[in-house]
């Protein structure tokens, strides 16, 4: 339990780290990895680059100060970052490294205001801090369908989309998974563990993947989208399992996580529509879901929306369409960007019911546009979910 007096000064630096706490994150991410070269194994450095991270970690510290009496309305936050964490198999003995960077980037952004009394209140608070993660991380390592990264056959590759394919993996042999007893939540994703040696790449290369299917049938589905646009950054790893990888090949995947899923108490019912709110590849979790939804219960009315720039873009077009035949009550709504304008707050409150359950997927961009116009329609927030590609905490404000 953190003193009084540390709880005060804590939350006095609170207008500070609204100020200047991006900066500081941003400078804490390049001291830290600069100085351990082997979390480089484990970070994303695109979103280093694109300034998420260090703007989701910002948000995160910044949410812990205006919680430090009582850090329990945070454990929702917990609990969606320690998904990515157990995922990335982030250990406890990493939190010491985190922590002592940090408090070192505290010190030289704000420099001669960053007195012994503020160190040392932060030093303790992150310590308060990093033991709610670590205790909550432990029980989800403990629930993991299967320990570290265990090695996957690729069974196949299918085009679903123009840049967009779908990969079929099994366990191998020696990796001692067995996919008839995984339980798959519609929503989850994978983690994939490569190492890419295009660009003079030297590290390990981690990214998550959305889960297309809860069946495991014919093996764990992932998708993937190519990012390579001339003049923007690549996407090194996307590059590498379209352009690389084969069938036959092995990928190191550690066990499915994420708290993105349906809410089970309304897919018996069918007073409370379901909205499935898609963006490019981000099809691939409200696809599962649609699957479950068909699945448990046909009757209840579906509102399919997707995005795409045309329709070469839509992502399992085909797909889509058979499961929504074996809906009762079903509409399905395609934009295609290239000739339409794009979903604005008037095309959400014209064909978004107002007592829907509504399930978002997409880039960061399309995800704080479409919660901003459904805030402005004024829908029930808690019956808005999302799921962004990149770190959840840099879209939230607290």
């Amino acid at each position: 339990m953190l003193s009084e007096e540390t709880r005060t000064i804590v939350k006095a630096t609170i207008p500070v780290l609204e100020a200047q706490g991006a900066v500081i994150t941003k400078h804490f991410y390049a001291k830290m990895l600069g100085s351990n070269e082997e979390l480089l194994n484990i970070f994303n450095m695109v979103n280093q680059k694109k300034g998420a991270q260090p703007t989701a970690l910002a948000t995160t510290i910044l949410a812990a100060a205006k919680h430090i009496d009582d850090l329990s309305p945070l454990i929702g936050h917990v609990k969606q970052i320690g998904h990515k964490h157990r995922a990335l198999q982030i250990m406890p003995e990493h939190y010491p490294i985190v922590g002592k960077n940090l408090l070192l980037a505290i010190k030289d952004v704000l420099g001669d205001a960053a007195t012994p009394e503020i160190i040392s209140a932060w030093g303790e608070a992150y310590e308060e801090i990093a033991n709610v993660f670590i205790t909550v991380e432990a029980d989800m390592y403990k629930e993991a369908a299967w320990e570290s990264w265990k090695p996957f056959e690729v069974i196949s590759k299918a085009e679903v989309g123009d840049g967009i394919c779908e990969f079929t993996v099994k366990p191998t042999k020696e990796s001692g998974v067995d996919l008839s007893t995984l339980k798959v939540i519609a929503g989850q994703y994978i983690t994939v563990n490569t190492h890419p040696t295009r660009h003079d790449n030297k590290y390990d290369a981690l990214r998550h993947y959305s889960i297309c299917s809860n069946s495991t049938k014919d093996g764990l589905k992932f998708a993937v989208k190519l990012e390579h646009t001339p003049g923007k950054d690549i996407g090194l790893v996307s590059e590498f399992l379209h352009k690389d990888v084969k069938a036959g090949d092995n990928l190191l995947i550690s066990a499915p996580a994420g708290d993105f899923q349906l809410n089970e108490k309304l897919i018996k019912q069918n007073e409370t529509p379901l909205v499935l709110l898609a963006a490019g590849v981000g099809v691939t979790p409200l696809l599962s879901m649609l699957e479950t939804q068909v699945n448990e219960n046909p009757s209840r009315p579906v509102y399919w929306i997707q995005s795409s720039r045309d329709e070469t873009k839509q992502a399992f077009k085909n797909h889509v369409d058979e499961l929504l035949t074996k809906t009762n009550t079903a509409e399905k709504l395609i934009v295609h960007t290239k000739d339409q304008a794009r979903i604005d707050a008037e095309y959400l409150k014209k064909n978004v019911p107002k007592n829907s359950d509504v399930y978002i997927c997409g880039s960061v961009d399309f995800m704080k546009s479409m919660i901003g116009y459904l805030k402005n329609i004024e829908h029930d927030e808690a019956f808005i979910h999302y799921e962004p590609f990149g770190p959840k905490m840099s879209t939230i404000q607290v």
